[in-house]
């Protein structure tokens, strides 16, 4: 090592040596050119001298790295093309780089979070490496093959740290805005009003006169710069309306995973109370005087007033049975859950993604969007239950319970609730 450093403390000096000869050489040049009267020609002259320029692009290579790091974070519109370009990277190895890349990700989807890093040789611009990060959690890495010069690909975990965080408010106009304003992600919103809304609906049910709020925990994961980058699992939920206390807590346990009352009582039913977040009950099931005809007739359905592009969700798990135009309900999908219940979803402004006949849907799981299509004064949703092929009210419906924790899982579960519940206190109280 010592003798490597002498040689390039002795080569460096070498090279300054070498500049200073040059500059000492075209200032005398310059000087006694001047003196002649012919300094810009021969000073032209001098300097463009092809000895010469060979002699600076010799010294000025040996101060420039070879091996260059590249970190590049991209920009809106930039492709890989664009930025291997930037470094004079040739065309065949950007196109063995995006084969590479495309194997395990959509070039089309990069976008201004993601960050690119390669390291290359300066002089003959070949890439040893370089470096791609996908998603929250994983990287491509591409190394070149020494033997076979061709790239060689892997995926890189990132590791990310995991924390809890409690929020909690009183609930003053609505619970979407309260929480919003509490600055929730809007996943952990959604995922807390889908858990409560197998017994409870967020317009009727939280009446402003009530002493009303909530309580809640969920998982936060971080990278190694502490910047949240992923939302978890809700662990506590509590809803306090009035006097009445809905708690709810999370349990993993395999075949058992969900959220249980503090009972030990799965929330989870076959039908959701309400197959959107945050609508208006405008409409109730019943007779009423037609909006369009203006004839009373009986309303076989439950409508919700929400703006256009709402998104609608399946009320429970099963498979689309039909999807399309259905006259005077606009676009509309049905849904078979199982030989005992069915329902139907109109007026939508369009399908979510994937969506046609024969689609296996999860509770929950984002079915279309709000709309006016068909015969409709405005956008809503008009929802309706088949209990054994009759339709039926859905906001009187009476569900079977869900699953009751017990022997082992009860007391599993009781160890949970005890540790949430001590979580919970020391957040209120600051400790942590």
């Amino acid at each position: 090592m010592i003798k490597n450093t002498t040689y390039n403390f002795v080569k460096n000096v070498e090279i300054l040596s070498l500049v200073v000869i040059i500059t000492i050489t075209i200032s005398s040049t310059s000087y006694f050119n001047y003196q002649k009267k012919n300094t810009n020609q021969n000073l032209y002259d001098f300097v463009n001298n092809i000895y010469l320029k060979k002699t600076l692009n010799n010294i000025f290579d040996n101060f420039e790295p070879k091996n260059k790091k590249i970190v590049h974070r991209i920009n809106s519109g930039e492709t890989i093309d664009k930025i291997l370009q930037t470094y004079s990277i040739d065309t065949n190895q950007i196109n063995e780089i995006k084969k590479n890349i495309s194997n395990k990700f959509n070039l089309n989807k990069l976008n201004t979070k993601q960050i690119i890093e390669f390291r290359f040789d300066s002089i003959n611009k070949k890439i040893y490496d370089l470096t791609l990060q996908i998603s929250n959690t994983e990287k491509i890495y591409l190394k070149r093959d020494q033997t076979t010069d061709r790239f060689v690909e892997e995926i890189i975990i990132i590791k990310l740290n995991k924390d809890i965080l409690y929020k909690e408010d009183k609930i003053k106009q609505s619970f979407y805005q309260t929480a919003q304003n509490q600055n929730i992600p809007g996943q952990i919103i959604d995922e807390f009003a889908r858990i409560y809304g197998f017994q409870i609906d967020f317009q009727r049910d939280i009446k402003k006169d009530n002493d009303n709020s909530f309580q809640v925990i969920y998982e936060i994961f971080l990278d190694e710069n502490k910047k949240i980058v992923e939302n978890g699992k809700i662990l506590y939920a509590n809803l306090l309306l009035g006097e009445k206390n809905y708690s709810l807590y999370y349990f993993d346990q395999p075949g058992s995973e969900g959220h249980y009352d503090k009972n030990g009582k799965s929330i989870q039913k076959a039908l959701m109370k309400t197959p959107i977040n945050g609508a208006r009950l405008s409409s109730s099931y019943g007779m009423r005087k037609h909006p369009i005809s203006g004839f009373r007739k009986k309303h076989e359905g439950t409508d919700f007033a929400a703006p256009k592009g709402t998104p609608i969700v399946a009320s429970g798990d099963g498979i689309v049975v039909k999807v399309g135009w259905a006259g005077g309900y606009g676009n509309a999908i049905r849904i078979k859950h199982n030989s005992t219940y069915e329902t139907m979803y109109a007026h939508l402004s369009k399908f979510a993604k994937n969506i046609k006949k024969g689609t296996r849907v999860k509770q929950g799981s984002i079915i279309g969007y709000v709309g006016s299509t068909g015969n409709s004064t405005g956008p809503h949703l008009h929802y309706e239950v088949m209990v054994n092929g009759k339709k039926v009210n859905s906001q009187i419906l009476n569900l079977p319970s869900g699953k009751v924790l017990t022997n082992k899982e009860r007391e599993i579960f009781e160890t949970v609730k005890i540790k949430m519940d001590v979580i919970k206190s020391e957040k209120i109280i600051g400790f942590n």
